[in-house]
């Protein structure tokens, strides 16, 4: 390595570094000698901080000067489910200050569920406006639409503004228009899912000022009063966020026209009766969201075999196996396909679900899957391995099983597992949220021994004993980040698993059972490692996915790689040691 470092000139470092973009890579080619780990740092462009409190914004500039682009997240991903207190921490103030002071390159911020006011907003509007193109606040809170007016009027290069699924406090101020009037470049702008109101005029403005605009997703909007908009919209090429409100005789939304360069949608209260106004766009269509919509098991059949080039697709588990077998055989191309659980199907109709039988037809009938995101009522060792067996390029995979059947195929699905994680090898992110007696000790061995790629696991009521904890921990050597819900493992088990696991650096566990000493939290004790418990809580509100979940909330343990030691804004709700 000392030859090769001597043969090659820093120019020639410097031309090279920049095509390096895994961070892993990066990290190992920075440890070669004091000036790789130099160039490395002169020309990294991009940075995600996993954990907000994993370094502090002063360390991250001092190591990289020339950032462009930097993604931070805050809370818990748990947070995102109310398992989180509300105070438990990720403010964006201090990254903000830092930022809007020092980091003098970046055009490219994407905060993630952190908590974002609007003196943070006109902090970094003040300090990066003349620089800032892509803004992204990601499930993020604590904002009002008076930030956003002052986004709006001062950056005046943003091509990107990213608020979906953020809580936001609507205060009514024209914002829209006002971005519209001074971000020509604007190409995607995305509220959708927030509680933000949408006026006609201010997006028909966007729409002629803003002629690159290429994707818009708005939190509800009647489609019956966007034709102006999609007519001077030419360029267009992504929508979500239009609903089908009005009622009348025969289909109203027939003179509904989409543009014809269109190729991803999403729709709200979308019904049989008004599932043509979307039918002169099928065959061009690459990505559908029907999460939000009004059909049953039957119109998904017949409305999917309409989309022969489909690549997304975003449903509930209304869609059923038939809908599942519809999607194998007519959309081919499909690489993404998310299946959410639909909290209105209580109980579910036998003959509308999501099981192995629709599954196996996906993994057939779907070779280029990428990503699956499913609810199912029910499961077999079969159907996980029919991915195993044709979905090679799988990288994500995430299954829940739904308590409301009480008997289940085929438990538990050791060999299935085996079979999927030994098949599809390109698996980075896997998940399974199972219940009781669905995963044994032998499983979890079985990911330690063929998660070899596994960067981020998620477990949920699985295994039977600390044993298959440590079975699994013994292998897993990618392993940057682990959860687990509900498996009641020791926290002597579970701090022995940490000091196991060479590579990780976040965990977040709750129902860990307690020792009898209560010190066994203490093992998985190394440098730069922060444990924080969550006491027992009573839950936010009361709708849950079980009872179980509308209980009381059992402790947390979260623990998380920290160059700066402990953080000092934890609130009550949370301990440190």
């Amino acid at each position: 390595m000392r030859r090769l470092n001597s043969s090659l000139s820093d120019a020639a470092l410097e031309w090279v570094m920049p095509y390096l973009d895994d961070p892993g890579d990066r990290s190992s080619v920075s440890l070669v000698c004091k000036k790789w780990h130099q160039i490395d740092a002169l020309t990294r462009k991009h940075v995600t901080v996993a954990t907000c409190y994993s370094t502090s914004p002063v360390r991250l500039r001092s190591r990289f000067p020339n950032l462009e682009s930097l993604k931070i997240k805050g809370k818990p991903r748990a947070a995102m489910f109310d398992l989180v207190p509300e105070d438990w921490g990720g403010r964006a103030e201090p990254w903000i200050r830092e930022i809007s002071d020092s980091f003098h390159c970046l055009k490219f911020l994407h905060l993630r569920r952190m908590i974002v006011t609007d003196d943070d907003l006109g902090m970094l509007t003040r300090g990066r406006s003349h620089m800032l193109q892509v803004l992204k606040l990601d499930k993020c809170s604590g904002f009002s639409t008076d930030g956003l007016l002052e986004v709006a009027r001062s950056c005046r290069f943003l091509r990107n503004l990213f608020l979906e699924e953020s809580k936001i406090s609507d205060t009514q101020n024209g914002w829209i228009r006002e971005l519209a009037l001074n971000n020509s470049v604007l190409e995607v702008l995305n509220f959708y899912m927030t509680d933000l109101n949408v006026s006609i005029q201010d997006l028909e403005f966007l729409a002629r000022n803003c002629r690159s605009l290429v994707s818009l997703k708005v939190s509800e909007c009647e489609l019956l009063y966007l034709d102006n908009f999609f007519r001077a919209a030419e360029m267009i090429k992504e929508f979500g966020g239009g609903s089908f409100n009005q009622v009348g005789e025969g289909n109203i939304y027939e003179n509904v026209h989409f543009p014809p360069s269109l190729s991803a949608l999403g729709l709200i209260f979308l019904s049989r009766h008004n599932m043509s106004a979307i039918f002169p766009c099928a065959a061009s269509l690459k990505q559908l969201d029907l999460q939000y919509t009004c059909l049953d098991m039957e119109d998904h059949c017949q409305l999917i075999q309409r989309f022969p080039s489909l690549e997304v697709l975003e449903v509930t588990n209304i869609i059923g196996d038939r809908g599942l077998e519809v999607v194998a055989q007519h959309c081919r191309k499909l690489r993404r396909l998310r299946v959410e659980w639909d909290d209105d199907q209580v109980p579910p109709h036998e003959h509308v679900m999501v099981s192995q039988r629709g599954l196996s037809a996906i993994a057939r009938g779907c070779p280029d899957l990428e990503y699956l995101a499913v609810y199912v009522s029910d499961i077999s060792n079969e159907a996980l391995e029919c991915f195993g067996t044709y979905s090679k390029n799988l990288h994500d995979f995430r299954l829940v099983l739904l308590d409301k059947q009480e008997k289940i195929t085929d438990l538990p699905l050791d060999n299935g597992v085996a079979a999927l994680l030994q098949g599809c090898q390109k698996i980075r992110r896997f998940a399974l949220y199972l219940r009781h007696g669905g995963l044994t000790d032998v499983g979890l061995g079985y990911i330690g021994r063929h998660g070899t790629n596994i960067k981020w696991l998620l477990l949920g009521y699985v295994g039977q004993t600390d044993a298959g904890l440590l079975e699994l921990s013994r292998g897993c050597p990618s392993l940057l980040k682990l959860e687990m819900r509900g498996c009641f493992f020791s926290m002597r088990a579970l701090a022995l698993a940490v000091t196991n696991l060479v590579s990780l650096r976040y965990i977040w566990v709750q129902g860990c059972m307690p020792s009898g000493q209560g010190n066994d939290l203490l093992l998985m004790a190394r440098p730069f490692w922060n444990v924080e418990i969550i006491p027992t809580r009573q839950p936010v509100h009361e709708f849950a996915r079980t009872a179980e979940e509308g209980a009381e909330q059992p402790a947390q343990v979260l623990a998380y790689y920290a160059l700066d030691g402990r953080r000092t804004d934890f609130a009550g709700t949370v301990i440190t040691s």
